[in-house]
């Protein structure tokens, strides 16, 4: 049985294609049933689909690979010749290390990010509810969650912050110790401030303002993360709570002026308070940094952290991939060891076939009346024989071709002692 995994990515075709082989959770049973018992040549199977990635796990019998990207395209009603020049294939050893690096982080469009181990979790707990996950793929899943495991705790590839609303949430959390007892307002409710809000709830931040110029929208995203939304009238009020305050409206002038913040500070009696602006333009007037006790950031001071971020993130990658090629030539050796025992076992096999045969004619012959002596040596002789023919055959047409290669690993294997010059 050999493993496959074949998919596509945000590197390898555009969002459009992805968002039309994405799969369902309501549809997955549907598919992995078809793959595993009415495709020819799965065995087993987990989907892995995200809105970067679509990817699918394969055990298949035998050398031939099935062709996957026919059937990723019509289940999805997609042409098959669009389709497959954006779709990437790996077999065995070269699958593992793809699922390891995707499991870890590493092929993520985020360095490092950690919801992908979450999501590939998942993935495998569908396969398994499916009974489309057998020993095949539980094996190696155990060897990829192990090292990518390893990869979080062993090095530093999701502890620096890569993008602005991950260096918000980073610095807030050096200026307070305990986020979860901050009052927080978010300013807007688009994708930046949404980011915010799950790192926020990430530290475990509860009761969030959401403060946004349409309150439907305020009103959608406090849903998701349990907290309150407030129209931009009131943003004046709510920031009189705040201990931290974060704004990405997108509007043409600030919405948050210095007098606004002083008059705040005064009700706060100028206790600290965060603010950081992602916007461009400014949501929050430059001259709010003036105000002692506001700590005000922009996004071009986030830049810095972000960039170090990067950095360290790429640095904490380098060993990441060496902990996975580690993990790799363990398994190389160890499906290599599974090779030699069942070789061994045929070995065996075949000289027991060969004993008996010749231990059933050294019977006969004592049966019929020929000396003991005698048949026990014609035995002795004829088991020689049978046994070294093969390799003696071997040997010759090894040495006429110049192969010495052969005869040195007969040298080794029987450790033959006073090795001659073959050169």
């Amino acid at each position: 049985m050999a493993l496959l995994t074949l998919g596509l990515n945000h590197t390898t075709a555009p969002v459009e294609l992805r968002e039309q082989v994405a799969f369902d959770a309501s549809r997955l049973p549907d598919a992995l049933a078809q793959l595993t018992r009415d495709f020819p040549g799965v065995r087993e199977g987990v989907i892995l689909s995200t809105c970067n990635r679509t990817e699918l796990f394969l055990a298949i019998d035998g050398e031939d690979e099935p062709d996957i990207v026919r059937w990723l395209a019509g289940f999805h009603a997609v042409d098959a010749d669009a389709l497959a020049p954006h779709v990437y294939a790996f077999r065995d050893l070269k699958a593992a290390q793809h699922m390891m690096r995707v499991a870890s982080g590493l092929d993520s469009l985020v360095l490092g990010e950690p919801q992908i181990l979450g999501q590939f979790k998942d993935a495998i707990r569908s396969a398994r509810d499916a009974l489309a996950c057998g020993t095949e793929l539980e094996q190696a899943f155990s060897r990829v969650l192990s090292i990518a495991k390893r990869v979080r705790t062993e090095t530093a590839i999701g502890r620096n912050p890569v993008s602005v609303a991950y260096a918000s949430v980073n610095l807030a959390s050096r200026i307070f110790s305990d986020l979860s007892s901050c009052k927080v307002v978010l300013v807007g409710a688009g994708e930046t401030i949404q980011l915010v809000a799950e790192h926020l709830n990430g530290q475990g931040v509860q009761g969030i303002d959401v403060v946004n110029r349409t309150l439907a929208n305020a009103e959608t995203l406090a849903a998701t993360i349990g907290g309150f939304a407030w129209s931009l009238a009131e943003l004046s009020e709510r920031i009189q709570n705040a201990d931290i305050v974060i704004a990405s409206t997108g509007a043409p002038i600030p919405v948050l002026g210095k007098g606004m913040v002083e008059r705040a500070q005064k009700v706060r009696r100028h206790k600290p308070m965060f603010m950081v602006d992602l916007a461009v333009p400014r949501d929050i007037e430059p001259e709010v940094g003036d105000i002692d006790s506001v700590y005000l950031y922009t996004v071009d001071d986030l830049q810095t952290v972000v960039d170090e971020g990067l950095e360290q993130r790429q640095e904490a990658a380098r060993h990441a991939e060496q902990l996975i090629k580690d993990a790799l030539d363990d398994w190389q050796r160890e499906i290599r060891g599974y090779r030699a025992v069942d070789t061994i076992k045929q070995l065996r096999d075949s000289t027991q076939e060969l004993s008996e045969q010749e231990l059933a004619r050294a019977v006969k012959a004592l049966e019929s009346g020929k000396p003991a002596d005698e048949v026990l040596q014609q035995l002795s002789r004829n088991l020689t024989n049978k046994f070294l023919h093969a390799p003696t055959v071997a040997l010759r047409s090894a040495a006429e071709q110049g192969d010495l290669s052969l005869i040195e690993a007969t040298h080794r294997l029987f450790t033959i002692d006073d090795i001659e010059d073959l050169d």
